[in-house]
């Protein structure tokens, strides 16, 4: 019937092919070697964009696996972050405690619970740093190194005396990375030339 032949004509215009099992809308007439070579030009050229098409699919999808990968090691490593930083202020107050305490106890003193409680206080700080270490967690020794804006807060300036301007010279407050990532700046006085 005159209908299904323009259906097969109007599918064939669009872009739409028979396939094999589909042998009655199949040509009538056999195609020439000219039309035959312009189809397999476009079917080659359809399978390079195919082909193109995958291989940037496939780089997308390698590149979304490898940073989600990213992302969640990220997680894990960096996921303690502000349980450290808490800690630190508590690491902070252990460590000027014990401070105290050495200060207080000395050797003549007939009172040996002070040197205990001293005793005692160095073995949590030394505990608590070795945790520290063992969560990839370390203290920053700033002195005597050039003065980082990404790991340092200046505070104050102090007269460079034996040392190079630029220096670090003295920390008021400790700083601590986590796997190398700052997550506390250490309070630095940094050395500069004196003024005449």
């Amino acid at each position: 019937s005159p209908c299904a032949f323009s259906t097969a004509a109007q599918q064939r215009s669009t872009g739409d092919e028979c396939g094999p099992e589909d042998p009655s809308e199949e040509p009538k007439q056999p195609l020439s070697d000219c039309a035959l070579e312009h189809k397999a030009i476009k079917l080659e050229e359809q399978v390079r964009d195919l082909t193109e098409r995958y291989r940037k699919a496939l780089a997308d999808s390698e590149n979304v696996r490898r940073r989600t990968q990213k992302f969640v090691e990220d997680a894990k490593l960096f996921g303690i972050q502000s349980f450290c930083r808490d800690l630190v202020e508590v690491a902070d107050i252990l460590e000027k405690t014990a401070e105290s305490a050495a200060g207080q106890a000395e050797p003549s003193d007939p009172n040996p619970t002070l040197k205990k409680i001293y005793e005692g206080l160095s073995l949590i700080e030394a505990k608590l740093q070795s945790v520290f270490a063992k969560h990839g967690l370390q203290k920053m020794n700033p002195v005597g190194g050039r003065y980082d804006p990404y790991d340092h807060e200046i505070i104050c300036h102090v007269p460079a005396e034996g040392l190079a301007p630029g220096t670090v010279a003295l920390v008021t407050q400790d700083g601590y990375k986590l796997h190398g990532r700052t997550i506390r700046h250490a309070l630095v006085g940094v050395a500069v030339e004196a003024q005449e």
